[in-house]
């Protein structure tokens, strides 16, 4: 059943950042049955799994790119988001250092959103057809950094082995042989996906989003208004639900 939204928010964008994080949840809650429970399942770490995390990610970048423009104090809000970030790789690092998390969505998302807001005058110049389609290619040819080149398919730039030297090359997406991290998304290539969905924004443009203000679920909106707050809470959550089944199970 749709219902018309009043509240000048756009309700179809929180319902789809919603159900994006209703599949994260689900994805990690599969990471943490493979990886801590013991459960056998080939197909997790095979394609099936590699292209249900792309997809999440995907959405989450290009939709919190895409966001930017309906919202107000950019900087703010990339310093909480970068914040949480921290948080994340600080309570991982004392309590699970064998599953941290370095350098994860969080922290490029805020990165991003600090990035955007102190270059918001010369985005904002640029058409947004022209932003949408460099922001893409080059999303495009630095996709493969972390394996050491530019471009895609036969066509590669090797890059010099110096530039994958310790955790601040890591953080722009060259990390050396010896980083770990369970959740790891650097500036290259996802700085471009996020300004691909800056830019998507001016493409599509406001008049053309009035149907986005319709709900179709709003139990999604409401996860997708405090999506923060919950990506935080979801893997304990998760993983105690899962502890006390298996102990029950297990009794």
């Amino acid at each position: 059943m749709k219902n018309n939204n009043t509240s000048g928010r756009y309700a179809l964008l929180d319902e789809l950042r919603g159900l994006d994080l209703v599949s994260m949840m689900l994805y990690h809650g599969c990471w943490d049955l493979v990886n801590l429970f013991g459960i056998q399942a080939d197909w997790y770490y095979g394609l099936p799994g590699h292209l249900w995390q792309q997809s999440i990610c995907w959405v989450f970048i290009l939709l919190s790119g895409f966001c930017v423009q309906l919202g107000h104090q950019t900087l703010r809000r990339g310093a909480q988001v970068f914040g949480a970030g921290a948080l994340v790789t600080a309570v991982t690092l004392l309590f699970m250092p064998e599953d941290r998390v370095i350098f994860g969505v969080l922290t490029l998302l805020g990165s991003a959103m600090l990035l955007t807001g102190l270059l918001e005058k010369p985005l904002l110049r640029i058409p947004p057809a022209a932003g949408f389609a460099i922001s893409a290619v080059l999303f495009a040819l630095t996709r493969n950094v972390s394996a050491g080149y530019l471009g895609f398919g036969s066509l590669r730039l090797w890059l010099p082995q110096t530039l994958y030297a310790n955790y601040v090359t890591a953080y722009f997406g060259f990390y050396p042989w010896w980083f770990y991290s369970t959740d790891y998304f650097a500036l290259l290539p996802w700085l471009f996906l996020f300004w691909a969905g800056y830019f998507l924004y001016g493409v599509v443009g406001r008049q053309r989003m009035e149907p986005l203000h319709r709900s179709v679920y709003p139990p999604l909106g409401w996860l997708g208004r405090h999506s923060l707050l919950l990506y935080l809470l979801h893997q304990p959550v998760i993983y105690g639900v899962l502890l006390v089944a298996f102990r029950v199970l297990g009794s």
